[in-house]
């Protein structure tokens, strides 16, 4: 299928300006999509104007396709990355259960000093700086935190 003459005209002028550099209404990218808006046309005029795109075509070079080691390296790099992602999940899911073991652990030193203090009296606490009626400071351990220790 044909193009009219003034489409035609109008490609082929759209043309040579994005060949020479020298793009009005585009920024100047060498695509059959800059074409069709540097002519003022559709996209599916583009495709129409057989002659048109075959000259388009011999200017233009086609894309290269990737190398076999350019497809490997791309390939390494997608692995890396599952790698990385996985990683920091790790990270985090450690990092929860290391958060809840210093709470568990806050709670047993807490509950060691007032066994200490019930059994030898306050010279053990005393020297931490903790008065006789003083009570230890109180951590509350949270749920998940329980469950994660013993899911362990």
């Amino acid at each position: 299928m044909a193009v009219s003459p003034a489409s035609e005209a109008k490609l082929r002028a759209a043309m040579t300006r994005l060949l020479a550099g020298q793009p009005q209404h585009t920024d100047g990218a060498l695509t059959k999509e800059n074409l069709a808006r540097e002519a003022g046309v559709s996209h599916a005029t583009v495709h129409r104007a057989t002659d048109v795109l075959a000259e388009w075509n011999a200017h233009i070079p086609q894309p290269v396709l990737r190398t076999p080691s350019e497809r490997a390296r791309d390939d390494t790099i997608t692995t890396l990355r599952t790698q990385l992602t996985q990683a920091r999940e790790q990270a985090r899911e450690l990092q929860g259960q290391l958060d809840a073991l210093a709470t568990v652990t806050a709670n047993l030193y807490a509950e060691n000093l007032a066994l200490r203090r019930r059994l030898h009296g306050p010279t053990p606490t005393a020297a931490h700086g903790i008065a006789r009626d003083e009570q230890p400071p109180a951590v509350i351990l949270p749920r998940a935190a329980v469950e994660a220790v013993e899911l362990r």
